[in-house]
């Protein structure tokens, strides 16, 4: 997870539970169908979270029009977070690496504060055969002073229990809530839809059909953000609505092969 301001890139079938529960950051809002609560994997589910994934249900692609993955795409993003300056690059790599028997896409995302590094991250992506992009994985590198001074947050699924979790569903749905990842304790990311025909104009450019996201962690009561993902391009905008003020926007990208 991101120092500033959660995981800039956290691009999660659903998986749903039969319990409701109350979003801490109170009702959804936004397009038809909207409710206060929604079905959603409580935080405290007992241990009975378990995603069942088969390695013969993945493909190499991703594709998801909300998450365009191929190799070489590129995405910069500029903005503030407590009051700093904050720039993400973000790269789709050429290399992929095999977690849980999938062969899974890498993404680099680097977050610079005032242009100094400040995290160095490793993402790990796959998509199923139904175009839902799962996320795998990562290796976090956090800097100070242009040195290591943490790891934390980084995660296997498939090692010490790690499961995985949805960065963005086939087909989003007013409503729908689902987990990121799960290595419990340590990296339990949640996320709801908030609406799918949004608009939003960013330095990059106007976007209609946009998919806008209430991104939150039940170990921590903030921050809580809210992500928009355009058709195309995949993530664009990025805002905590609680906790220490940040948002970042697009002003480059590059498309992917």
């Amino acid at each position: 997870m991101s120092s500033t301001t959660n995981k800039h890139l956290r691009w999660r079938a659903v998986v749903k539970a039969g319990t409701v529960l109350a979003l801490a950051a109170g009702s959804a809002c936004g397009g038809t169908g909207d409710t206060a609560t929604a079905a959603v994997i409580d935080p405290g589910d007992g241990g009975t979270y378990r995603p069942a994934i088969d390695p013969a249900d993945f493909v190499d692609r991703i594709d998801n029009p909300y998450l365009p993955l191929g190799v070489g795409a590129r995405w910069v993003y500029v903005g503030t977070s407590d009051g700093e300056t904050e720039r993400v690059e973000v790269e789709v790599l050429e290399e992929r690496k095999v977690v849980a028997g999938i062969s899974a896409t890498v993404v680099r995302d680097r977050v610079f504060v005032a242009g100094e590094l400040v995290e160095d991250t490793f993402d790990w992506f796959a998509q199923d055969r139904a175009g839902t992009v799962w996320y795998l994985g990562e290796s976090v590198r956090d800097y100070e002073n242009g040195r290591v001074v943490s790891t934390e947050g980084s995660f296997e699924v498939g090692v010490d229990g790690a499961l995985p979790g949805v960065v963005m569903p086939a087909r989003p749905v007013v409503g729908d809530a689902y987990r990121q990842e799960f290595y419990r304790g340590q990296a339990e990311d949640m996320a709801q839809v908030l609406r799918v025909d949004g608009r939003r104009s960013v330095p990059f450019g106007s976007f209609d059909r946009v998919v806008v996201t209430r991104d939150w962690n039940p170990l921590e009561p903030v921050p809580i953000e809210e992500k928009s993902y355009a058709p195309g391009v995949g993530l664009i905008h990025e805002t905590a609505t609680r906790g220490p003020a940040a948002t970042i926007e697009l002003v480059e990208f590059v498309p992917g092969r």
